[in-house]
């Protein structure tokens, strides 16, 4: 988020709507989502059967639109950390009545989460970032794993305007088991808003309120101006501000879509 939008941003009262801060699309918008269009196609064309990892964020939120547009077939996924907002688990519900279809929920073990604060507290992951690992580790790479069993392919709302861990993303990338697809990996925060004020898409209202990157509540804070897009993830570290869902250790390789034909 570059220091005007959020200087602008800064001019609105606690709470503003996030639609007129942020919708402003791209000129080529039209381009970018005929694209991504097609990348949803020819993810179901080629990587079947697939699944969309949903934060409940405003870019997975696009993606699902993107999927219910696009009619491609594919399951739809929540990590249910245990930890998330109210507003979170609200739009959860919502987005179920308002496409009429099933999400997936997936919880991290029950006695491990038990376990784990039982040992370290309910704040370990204030403590050090071995110990934030080891929650998120429990509550969603774990959860994860389960999640994706038995899918060549997962869809995230990755973009790679969204820090400098992911400025090199690719539209697809080969794992060792599956293909990520990331089919608005290129759009702005400009135009995921327009799209949402386009298909009147439900969003965590957390967004209007200087969230741009919502994950666990003891673990998201709002964004003041001058920080980038996940400076409210694990404020208090110096860190990557990464969990470990999109980190893999080099082993993904970007596939340009031209040599797949």
């Amino acid at each position: 988020m570059n220091t005007s939008t959020l200087s602008s941003l800064a001019d609105h009262a606690a709470g503003g709507h996030a639609i007129s801060l942020y919708a402003k699309p791209s000129d080529n918008f039209a381009d970018k989502l005929l694209r991504s269009q097609q990348l949803l196609r020819d993810a179901e064309a080629r990587h079947a059967p697939l699944t969309q990892a949903s934060s409940l964020g405003v870019e997975d939120m696009v993606v699902t639109e993107l999927i219910h547009q696009t009619g491609i077939q594919t399951r739809i996924f929540v990590l249910e950390t245990g930890q998330l907002h109210a507003e979170t688990l609200a739009l959860l519900a919502t987005l179920r009545t308002h496409y009429g279809r099933e999400v997936d929920v997936f919880r991290p073990v029950a006695e491990d989460a038990a376990a784990f604060v039982a040992q370290n507290g309910p704040e370990a992951m204030y403590q050090s970032l071995a110990l934030r690992k080891e929650c998120c580790d429990i509550r969603k790479t774990r959860p994860l794993a389960l999640a994706l069993a038995g899918k060549k392919g997962w869809l995230t709302g990755l973009r790679r305007e969204q820090s400098n861990a992911r400025a090199e993303v690719g539209e697809i990338e080969e794992q060792p088991e599956r293909a990520k697809i990331n089919p608005i990996v290129d759009w702005t925060w400009g135009d995921v808003w327009h799209f949402v004020q386009l298909h009147n898409i439900p969003y965590n209202p957390l967004h209007n309120q200087f969230m741009p990157s919502i994950g666990c509540a003891p673990c998201t804070r709002a964004i003041a101006v001058g920080e980038d897009f996940r400076a409210g993830r694990w404020w208090w570290e110096d860190s990557s501000k990464e969990c470990g869902l999109h980190v893999d250790g080099g082993r993904a390789k970007t596939i340009p879509i031209k040599e797949q034909a």
